[in-house]
């Protein structure tokens, strides 16, 4: 059995992840470790005092920092951090509210590991976070039974009130058969089953892939469990449309290797009736908009990014570049700087593709998949928020509030979203914008780049970031291609370009 606390990465996974170290910021990747996963029947060397994780046990070294580290963790702040998600992984469900908001807690406390937070900040920020979460409904063993059966398997998708039967059925799976069979069965099969589930995963706006990537990123077996219950307690009209994607880009007879996703947002936005397709008041401008007004108009331009296994990491670079292209970059001057919330989730989704590549077990076709799949979500939701009008100037030309106080830099930065008092959005949407510096800047010295962020347009985002989430107004805009999105900000009330 693949044993998730010796494997490491791949020749092509260590070349990437070469490419994320930064001298400047001193940060290292934490290699691919692993973990091993306990198991009924498993036989082990070690000490029945060692603690590891598990699918039942979340627990958290010094060095399991992720791949994005910016300074280094102690034993107060690991065992504080295991604590406090072991807490959240028994008492709370994944959905907050009955609206089907999502727990973040996950997110925003390994984020907050990530970037080096104190185990006070990160309690602080527990005990904020963890005041409005619901409990998990009530255990039924024989509905985690019946799960058991292929046949059965299906009824149970897309109902939050089997969230926690999904999360024992799949914790007994991974006891069982180990975390990595279980990905490979119940997600990458590419059988009815495994494509059901996989496209639920994208649903949400990522929520649910966002947090398999903690799991797997961090290497806990716990989070991977509740990944995998939340995707299945999703709806599935996500996938649906990825799958029909798909099935168009395989039927394309002339497909092009070279055609980029800067591209494929320009033309978006030249056709006028995909452009336009989500309206204001659509419940949800993905599902009810596009999808219903210009489903195949979307399909048409989405399956035209190509992925192979040659460029696969060049894609992923590609993809990162582009997603923090369109959420930096969606602004409307002279308004306050303000960063779409579904644009920010594309970005915040970005950095754990280079996780996924580097994974030994999962095969190439599989991680190519995961990246088409992942740019098919980035191109509607780009166009569902009335393909905003991308202004580059904006990033390149901003002015950072805090330049004269000298907290422009990273560490200044972190220290600022590592404080601000949310649910952990904007702190992992600057780890995002730093990882993806470190995967870009390699491509940035042969001229050609990635996309069109590059050089100090990283800093710039990131301080931007900070400053409009500090600054007056509701934190994220909602719809940055409709002027109604913007009727209760303000005007800039200082020049924020040189």
């Amino acid at each position: 059995m693949f044993s998730f606390r010796s494997f490491r990465a791949t020749s092509s996974a260590r070349t990437l992840t070469k490419s994320l170290i930064s001298t400047r910021s001193q940060a290292t990747t934490s290699g691919f470790k692993g973990w091993r996963t306990a198991t009924a029947t498993a036989t082990t060397t070690t000490t029945t005092n060692t603690i590891m994780a598990s699918p039942t046990k979340i627990h958290l070294t010094t060095e399991d920092t992720g791949i994005f580290k910016f300074g280094s963790q102690n034993s107060e702040t690991a065992a504080k951090v295991s604590e406090l998600l072991q807490e959240n992984h028994e008492q709370h469900h994944i959905f907050c509210n009955d609206e089907g908001f999502h727990n973040h807690i996950v997110h925003h406390l390994l984020t907050l590991y990530s970037v080096g937070a104190p185990a006070a900040v990160l309690e602080k920020h527990y005990k904020n976070n963890a005041s409005y979460q619901r409990p998990p409904v009530p255990l039924d063993e024989r509905v985690v039974q019946d799960m058991s059966n292929p046949e059965h398997f299906q009824k149970y998708l897309g109902n939050e009130k089997y969230y926690h039967d999904f999360l024992v059925f799949f914790q007994k799976e991974m006891e069982r058969k180990g975390a990595e069979s279980v990905l490979n069965e119940f997600l990458f099969a590419e059988n009815e089953k495994a494509d059901d589930l996989l496209g639920r995963m994208y649903g949400g706006f990522f929520h649910p892939i966002i947090h398999l990537g903690f799991g797997l990123e961090f290497q806990q077996p716990a989070i991977i469990a509740e990944a995998l219950a939340q995707g299945a307690v999703h709806d599935n009209w996500t996938g649906k449309y990825l799958l029909r994607t798909e099935a168009a880009a395989k039927s394309n007879p002339n497909p092009s290797i070279n055609t980029t996703l800067v591209e494929l947002l320009e033309e978006i936005r030249a056709d006028k009736k995909l452009a336009t397709s989500a309206h204001w008041e659509d419940p949800n401008k993905v599902r009810d908009g596009i999808l219903v007004r210009a489903p195949e108009e979307m399909i048409r331009i989405a399956s035209k990014w190509i992925v192979t296994p040659e460029t696969l990491e060049r894609k992923t670079a590609e993809m990162t570049n582009a997603a923090i292209f369109f959420t930096a970059a969606a602004q409307r001057p002279p308004k306050q700087v303000k960063f779409d919330f579904f644009y920010m989730h594309s970005t915040n989704t970005s950095i754990f593709y280079p996780t996924f590549n580097a994974l030994p077990f999962l095969s190439t076709k599989s991680k190519v998949r995961l990246l088409q799949w992942k740019a098919y979500v980035d191109l509607a939701i780009y166009t569902s928020r009335a393909a905003a009008p991308l202004h580059l100037s904006e990033v390149s030309l901003y002015t950072p509030a805090k330049l004269n106080s000298g907290n422009v830099e990273w560490k200044g930065i972190f220290r600022r979203l590592t404080e601000f008092a949310d649910d952990g959005h904007a702190v992992k949407f600057g780890r995002a914008v730093a990882n993806a510096e470190r995967l870009c800047k390699p491509y940035e010295k042969d001229g050609a780049g990635v996309g069109v962020v590059h050089g100090f347009m990283w800093e710039k985002i990131g301080n931007m970031i900070a400053d409009s989430v500090e600054d007056t107004g509701a934190t994220w805009s909602r719809g940055v291609g409709f002027a109604e999105a913007w009727e209760d900000y303000v005007d800039r009330p200082r020049k924020s370009q040189l």
